[in-house]
This record gives C-alpha cells, structure tokens and sequence, in this order.
C-alpha cells in the first residue's frame, strides 16, 4: 500500500479533518508525527492510531509560535529520522464582516492559516529534497477559490496558500517534491465553533451548513486517495462546490448569488 511505512507529519491532528485524516492513516501501518494543541486529545488519537496498528507519537504544540517552528521540525524530523509526507491541516476561520474585523485579528488568522504553514513546510524541505522524495498536502477550502461573506481574512489566507504552494510545486518537482491543494467546503466538523468574531474570540456556534456537511472520514478518505494518485487540487464536499463552477465559468451569476447565499 502507499501509505504503508511512511513517515508522516499532520497538523491539526486533534479534531475534524485532521482526525479523521490521522485515523485512516493508522489502518495503513504508518509512523504518525501528530500535532495540536490540546494534550489529551492527542493522547486519545496516539491510542486509537496505535490500536490500529500504526506507530504514533504526539508533539502537542500551538502553530501560533511561529518563531518556535523549527524547533518543532527537528523533534518531528527526529522521531522517525525523516519525513515521507507532511500534511499541513491545522487553520482556523472567521464569522465577522471585513468592516468590523480589527487588523490584529487579520494577522491572526494569517499567521496561523498562512505563516505557521509556510514556516514548517520551508523548515522541512531540506530534508526532503536530501531524499530526493517528500509530499506535501495543505488543507486550503474552496474560499480558497473564492470570497464568500464573513470570511474575508480567512479566504485571503487560503487564497495565499494556492500562491505559495503551487509555486512551490513548479520549483520543487525535479527533486521529486509532489504537492497536493485540497480543497474543502462543508465537512462536519467543529470548525465553525472555533471560528474567530470580530472580538478575536470564538464563535462558540456549530453552523446549520457545517452539521449538514460531508463526514468527515469519507472527506479523509477523499483527501488521502488525491493525494497518493499525485492528484495536484481535490475539491472535497457536496452540491457546494457547484459554486467553483460557476464562479469560474459564469461569474455574473456567482456575484449575485453570493451576495444572496446565508453567510454561515
């Protein structure tokens, strides 16, 4: 199997798509590097990915530290003495206007969604271009594609990490660098919970959309299948992703019909 034995560093393991994500792994006999903030999550997930046959190891870790990064590459790096694959899946999002969203709360969301990703993934390309093999998948969402209301900070993120990455897919693919885009609408998930106000503080609230969304394995499932057919973007999600569609092929029609749409 593909998965089989590889070493692999997954962020924003402890819940919703990075859970999923590092459950499925584990029935393949991988060795997980698994980070997030919270402990006792991880320590639950370590167990469940072991039981299932996998090696886990769990580095708990706030991606917020920018400065502390590299740091957190070298543990990871040391744990299995590389890195075959890195899944940069941590983020978060945002409920607030553009026009009510104070800058430092932009920044926050930037550093976390945007900086924290590119700084891990530049700490550990090294390595991977020493082995001549790596691949990189990073949890962008379909406001990666588009703007959509109250996610002003949050699509801006996700629009920057397609910049990043598929440039760095055209510098890196003669070293054998292989880079996956996946794109997500609405997978259930507490996502929306942790969402940040205008006030920098979480929305507190499951969305009507997110809890009607697709489960989070199949969209584990989906994700892993891209990513090991070297698929270079997956869209993952039901009837709204007909929006990336429309927004590319019709776009009168999507800037009237994201004017309409319910922003939750």
């Amino acid at each position: 199997m593909f998965y089989s034995g590889k070493r692999i560093l997954l962020t924003g393991a402890s819940s919703g798509i990075g859970r999923a994500l590092a459950l499925e792994l584990a029935k393949h006999q991988t060795r997980l590097v698994l980070v997030a903030r919270n402990q006792q999550a991880l320590d639950e997930l370590k167990y469940a990915c072991e039981q299932a046959g996998s090696q886990a190891t769990c580095i708990p870790f706030d991606l917020a530290h920018i400065e502390a990064i590299d740091e957190l590459a070298a543990q990871a790096l040391a744990c299995y003495k590389g890195i075959d694959v890195l899944i940069n899946n941590a983020g978060i999002s945002q409920r607030a206007l553009a026009q009510d969203t104070p800058l430092a709360v932009d920044r926050k969301i930037m550093a976390l969604n945007y900086f924290s990703v590119v700084a891990l993934t530049k700490a550990l390309l090294p390595s991977m271009i020493a082995q001549k093999q790596g691949y990189i998948a990073v949890t962008s969402s379909i406001s990666g594609k588009f703007g959509f209301p109250l996610r002003s900070a949050y699509a801006a993120s996700k629009h920057a990490l397609h910049g990043f990455f598929e440039t760095l897919r055209a510098e890196t693919y003669e070293q054998g660098l292989r880079i996956l885009i996946a794109c997500p609408g609405r997978i259930n998930t507490p996502i929306s919970m942790h969402a940040l106000t205008s006030n920098g503080e979480a929305h507190g609230k499951l969305d009507p959309g997110q809890a009607q969304g697709m489960a989070a394995d199949r969209c584990a499932r989906k994700y892993l299948k891209a990513l090991q057919y070297d698929k270079k973007e997956v869209l993952i999600g039901g009837r709204e992703l007909l929006m990336v569609t429309i927004h590319k092929w019709v776009p009168k029609l999507f800037y009237t019909l994201a004017r309409r749409i319910k922003p939750t």
